[in-house]
């Protein structure tokens, strides 16, 4: 299959359509952690430490938190030493008003936040842009990384997208985002990332009032939801920005060629990683397990929080 023939399926498969399935969201807002605190390039980061053991870094994407990750954290904390960082200006990492909060401005971040640490035998656990932040960190110290766990995130074939219109129904949506005035009133006025995309759009279960409640309260208002904002457009398309599209290419070139163990969770239909694309790794990315969990759309941590963390321990055990 061509590139052009397999962005035509991803499109034909990305409209969202779920079987009506009695599932239970992770509807608990518990987040026993109390985070740890570490000045990177003059800000703070915040991050869970807790456990002992071999690291796993479990990186959030957008517009979430390391309070995606509190279902999956307990499944690990008892043999391995669980870190999970807020980028910067998420959670409760600092907020600067002097960052575009571009891809560059997070990388820095938290790759010198995991520079700081010094980690060595490193398991990634990684979603949405969290993926092309840990593959990225992980390009550049393959000696400190032991396995990478990787979901719903920036990986090949499905990006960097040619055009809009390979997006299929998510083309319209993210013109209007990287619209300028648009995209402002969408995201840092109405606050549609969280309470409806997250909320309701590309989860199984819509989150209970409880659990939005924490997720906004991390962005009680439009100057905090600038990274919000910022990352639909580092999204890769048509060409532009050319960071990214050059990211996306060095993401397919590792991919395809490391050794590295590679667990992928996929759920159908998936939000950016569907079944086109999940046959596509399974026929050109080595050393890769794969684990289907069922019906699903993009945040699949809290739909399946306890399958992701067992699933990852399990596997841990045989490498």
């Amino acid at each position: 299959m061509n590139r052009r023939d397999l962005l035509t399926a991803l499109a034909a498969t990305s409209a969202i359509t779920l079987p009506a399935m009695p599932l239970s969201a992770l509807t608990s807002t518990d987040f026993p952690w109390e985070k740890r605190r570490m000045a990177v390039l003059g800000h703070d980061m915040a991050f869970v430490d807790t456990g002992t053991g071999d690291p796993v870094v479990m990186l959030h994407g957008n517009p979430t938190s390391s309070f995606l990750w509190r279902g999956v954290i307990p499944h690990l904390e008892g043999t391995h030493r669980v870190i999970a960082p807020d980028l910067i200006g998420m959670g409760n990492s600092a907020k600067p008003t002097d960052l575009a909060y571009t891809y560059a401005d997070h990388a820095a971040h938290l790759h010198g936040l995991l520079d700081a640490l010094d980690l060595q035998n490193v398991t990634l656990v990684i979603h949405d842009w969290g993926g092309a932040l840990g593959f990225d960190w992980a390009m550049q110290n393959p000696g400190r990384v032991k396995a990478i766990a990787f979901m719903e995130t920036i990986a090949p074939p499905v990006m960097p997208f040619e055009s809009y219109e390979a997006m299929g129904p998510f083309g319209e949506l993210f013109k209007a985002w990287r619209t300028p005035g648009t995209g402002e009133q969408m995201i840092l006025e109405d606050n549609m990332f969280i309470n409806e995309i997250l909320g309701k759009q590309a989860v199984l279960t819509p989150l209970s009032d409880e659990v939005l409640t924490v997720y906004n309260s991390y962005y009680p208002d439009a100057a905090s939801r600038a990274p919000l904002l910022a990352w639909p457009r580092e999204v890769p398309i048509g060409g532009a920005p050319a960071e990214t599209v050059g990211l996306t290419h060095r993401i397919a070139g590792f991919l395809t060629t490391s050794e590295i163990p590679k667990l992928l969770f996929n759920v159908t239909p998936g939000g950016i990683t569907p079944e086109p694309a999940v046959q596509w790794m399974q026929a050109n990315v080595p050393a890769l397990t794969t684990v289907h969990l069922g019906p699903g759309v993009h945040f699949i941590q809290e739909d399946y929080p306890d399958e992701i963390g067992q699933g990852i321990a399990d596997w841990l055990k045989t490498l």
